[in-house]
């Protein structure tokens, strides 16, 4: 078998595993501490329910991704050394920072959040989870400026066949990172805005709790709303940003073969990518150069054209990514993203009307929405990944330059089987917690308490 393949699929497996669980985080922190200083702002005790029940979920959550991150950073050295030897001057850079900078304030602070109830002044329990908050968001940023080298190199000189940082406030200024951060983030926000009101929908379906879940749901459809039509926004400004700095990305996207102008907007295509043309095709005339230049007259560059200026550029060779992926990735993405816009301003139409546990079907649709926003992260990330191809360092190093050149097919097949399964297990796992301590509500045993137990029984060592 193909090493460079299964190589290729065992990271693209751990890492969507691992992608799971990072929006969640990323928005589901913001929550809690809004919840909480909700608390301490109004001394209300429902809101300190608030952030122990979802800050309960939150911790699930935040161990699973802990668990299947660590895999990420020995692969780098494993199975893609030869991309670690060329460019870990710069890659590490940044994944340096995070850990000390991020991750320690993350991990430690969320030890004072979990074992501080009652002991910690109100205020200063506030400020471990808002730290929380701020480091796991901080966390992303930092790897989202090691991925951006990756998408658009900058502050570097190549040396003796590897690539060395010139410029570290370049990295940080890197364009790709100003819109690829933000839209992370309020992905992220999105996803645990759907969490919370699908998981709130499902009690006040059962008329459990409902001024508790009533809350929760209202504060995750106001910070659905405003995450889902800001990072819709993001999103159209990162596109036309793509056209320019990623043009072949956008080009299979869009599955556009022919440079055009103006540029139709393909909504639905059979792709033929070995004649490189679309069998079928219904499209919008001059909406992507609409979209692309706010204008319904602009270039847009096709697949051919580009693939002949690349190889002028960088010499023979196939630079045309997975067509078919990237385009259906790319059209996934944008349908659940509708779908969720749709469902937020529903929902809040049906809030100031007073009407929304009278809803009783758009309540079971927000049980279902509950996938949403994970299907809109993992084909993003498809879209971003898979639309580089065949470069894992846009116009420096191809993937299969990148791979480790002794390490065995059969080697890299018995991880791949291995780490498979076992994140399977940790799914059936991470569900079964989630669901269990999602259905019990408010009222169940708080995970803190039985982690604080466990501790002072000596069951748990730490």
């Amino acid at each position: 078998m193909d090493g460079l393949l299964l190589a290729r699929w065992q990271f693209g497996i751990t890492t969507v595993y691992h992608f799971l669980f990072v929006p969640l985080t990323l928005g589901l922190s913001v929550l809690v501490a809004i919840m909480e200083w909700q608390y301490v702002r109004t001394k209300d005790e429902t809101y300190k329910k608030m952030a122990k029940f979802w800050g309960k979920l939150f911790l699930i959550n935040f161990a699973m991704g802990v668990v299947t991150g660590i895999v990420q950073e020995f692969q780098f050295g494993m199975n893609w050394s030869n991309y670690s030897r060329f460019v870990g001057d710069i890659f590490g850079a940044p994944l340096a920072v995070e850990a000390l900078a991020a991750f320690f304030i993350e991990s430690t602070f969320i030890g004072l959040w979990v074992f501080g109830w009652d002991k910690l002044p109100p205020k200063l329990h506030l400020a471990t989870i808002c730290l929380v908050a701020f480091a796991t968001n901080l966390s992303a940023f930092w790897i989202l400026v090691a991925n951006s080298f990756m998408q658009a190199p900058v502050g570097y000189v190549l040396n003796n066949g590897r690539a060395e940082m010139t410029d570290f406030f370049a990295l940080l200024g890197n364009p790709h990172v100003w819109y690829q951060f933000p839209h992370t983030v309020l992905a992220g926000f999105t996803t645990a805005a759907f969490f919370v009101m699908g998981i709130s929908a499902y009690h006040l379906l059962k008329k459990q709790n409902l001024d508790f879940f009533r809350r929760s749901f209202k504060m995750g459809l106001i910070f659905g709303v405003l995450s889902v039509l800001l990072v819709s926004g993001i999103g159209h400004s990162q596109g036309q940003y793509l056209t320019k700095a990623q043009p072949m990305k956008m080009a299979a996207a869009e599955a556009l073969w022919e440079t055009a102008d103006p540029a139709p907007l393909s909504v639905f295509a059979i792709i033929d990518e070995a004649n490189q043309t679309n069998t079928r095709e219904i499209a919008i005339p001059k909406m992507l150069s609409f979209l692309t230049h706010n204008s319904f007259s602009g270039e847009v560059k096709g697949i051919k054209e580009l693939q002949t200026a690349y190889e002028a550029e960088y010499g023979p060779g196939n630079y045309i990514p997975p067509v078919s992926t990237v385009y259906w990735s790319f059209r996934l993405m944008v349908a659940a993203g509708g779908l969720m816009i749709l469902l937020s301003l529903y929902g809040l139409y049906s809030l100031i009307k007073g009407k929304l546990e009278s809803k009783p079907l758009f309540l079971k649709m927000m049980i279902w929405a509950i996938p949403l926003p994970y299907l809109a992260n993992t084909t993003g990330w498809f879209m971003a990944e898979i639309g580089r191809q065949p470069w894992i360092v846009q116009g420096l190093q191809r993937v299969e330059e990148a791979v480790s050149p002794t390490v065995s097919a059969g080697e890299v097949l018995v991880t791949l089987i291995g780490f498979t399964a076992l994140y399977g297990v940790l799914a059936v796992v991470d569900v079964y917690l989630l669901k269990k301590y999602a259905q019990a509500g408010p009222e169940g045993q708080s995970l803190g308490l039985q982690l604080d137990t466990a501790v002072k029984e000596g069951s748990l060592w730490i």
